[in-house]
């Protein structure tokens, strides 16, 4: 498209612009990639192209800010014993690392964007990538490589698990200092997996101390399996994310509540490993900002798709489906530090989602129904075959 496009017959507008969240018959303007106008459909000025939503709701993309996309291999055999009653432990990340290893770039980049353009399809217009299944300086920086032809949002995760092969002390000088200055140029975040048989709270500060160093933002796997100390060292460190925060003591839920650090839920795990859920309701209640992310990976979360996450957030995390959105979007968002995506307020992105709905609560009304009608991505309409972007989308 070119010049301007009016997106009208909007049924409902959630523009996630906290000063002007919904907007019913509503009606959009696009220039230039960017949103140049929004509000009622009565007020909307004269474009050169014209889209009509036929009364569908409008949603901004979603922003999912936690991902593991570049891996090879598969853990079925792993998801079946878990559904047959063994606990999950995290210790199945070695068998994807050893798979990882072993597979060819092209293999891995096939993979990861293939996994992308499942993500496009289902409404997400920006994704953060990790590495971490490399856990060594050439691996690890490979995958960055791959991840950065996807995305602007790669995230240096060598700190996933110590390898089986090393002591974890020269693992984590390793990781703070070689691998680090190898894969640098290729992340914009450093994360760190603090928790119980992965890195402690020294080890955390340490890594995450290097990684800031170098010029990364830091984000956090924090109290996924038990009460630790990441939550609390992710907002000590000014962490732009302490994601999982499924076990919080009173005291991570104040530090989350009274920092700028973003506390995202990924339900997809939890469903995957039948565990516990995050209790939202009690973060969002104490004034944390809250994000929702997939987690897609091969081990604990195996999906794309954040209207799932949306409707288990709704469903077992206590949140409104008004919360849920505004956390798969402008949560996301500010999990990212991006004030260019995640809501459709003037100026920015326009990554608009048609959704073959009246209105968003029908994303955890209707779960597993493919209710995305339209994608727009910075203004450009994915109509041939949204299940095959043009190769140069960088989500």
């Amino acid at each position: 498209m070119t010049g301007t496009t009016l997106i009208d017959g909007i049924g409902l507008l959630y523009t996630g612009d906290p000063e002007r969240e919904e907007i019913p018959d509503a009606a959009l303007v696009i220039d230039d990639g960017l949103v140049a106008w929004a509000g009622p459909a009565s007020q909307a000025p004269d474009a050169d192209e014209r889209v009509d939503a036929g009364g569908r709701a409008v949603i901004p993309g979603f922003v999912d800010s936690h991902a593991h996309l570049v891996f090879a291999g598969d853990r079925t055999a792993e998801f079946q014993a878990r559904m047959s009653g063994e606990p999950y432990t995290g210790g199945g990340i070695r068998t994807t690392v050893a798979a990882t290893r072993g597979a060819g770039d092209a293999e891995l980049a096939t993979r990861a964007f293939g996994l992308v353009n499942e993500m496009l399809a289902q409404g997400t217009t920006t994704v953060e990538i990790k590495s971490g299944y490399g856990l060594s300086v050439e691996d690890e920086r490979r995958c960055l490589e791959i991840a950065t032809a996807l995305t602007d949002e790669t995230t240096f995760l060598g700190a996933h698990v110590v390898p089986s092969d090393m002591d974890a002390d020269a693992y984590v000088r390793l990781v703070a200092g070689e691998m680090l200055e190898a894969c640098a140029p290729y992340a914009k975040w450093v994360d760190v997996f603090c928790e119980r048989g992965a890195f402690d709270g020294d080890q955390t500060r340490e890594i995450l101390t290097a990684g800031v160093k170098a010029g990364l933002g830091a984000r956090v796997h924090a109290n996924q399996l038990t009460e630790g100390p990441g939550v609390r060292i992710a907002c000590e460190l000014g962490a732009a994310s302490a994601d999982h925060c499924t076990h919080l003591a009173p005291a991570d839920v104040d530090a989350l509540a009274s920092s700028g650090t973003v506390a995202t839920l990924l339900p997809g795990a939890e469903f995957s490993t039948r565990s516990p859920y995050p209790d939202a309701r009690r973060l969002l209640d104490a004034g944390a900002t809250v994000a929702l992310a997939t987690d897609c990976n091969p081990g604990s979360s195996f999906t794309s798709s954040m209207p799932f996450c949306v409707a288990l957030a709704v469903r077992e995390m206590r949140m409104t489906p008004l919360e849920a959105i505004r956390a798969a979007t402008y949560g996301g968002a500010r999990a990212l530090r991006r004030t260019d995506v995640g809501w459709l307020r003037r100026g920015a992105r326009a990554d608009v989602v048609i959704l073959d709905a009246p209105s968003y609560v029908h994303l955890a009304y209707r779960p597993g129904v493919p209710l995305v009608h339209q994608v727009f991505h910075g203004g450009l309409l994915l109509e041939e075959d949204i299940h095959n972007p043009p190769s140069d989308v960088v989500l």
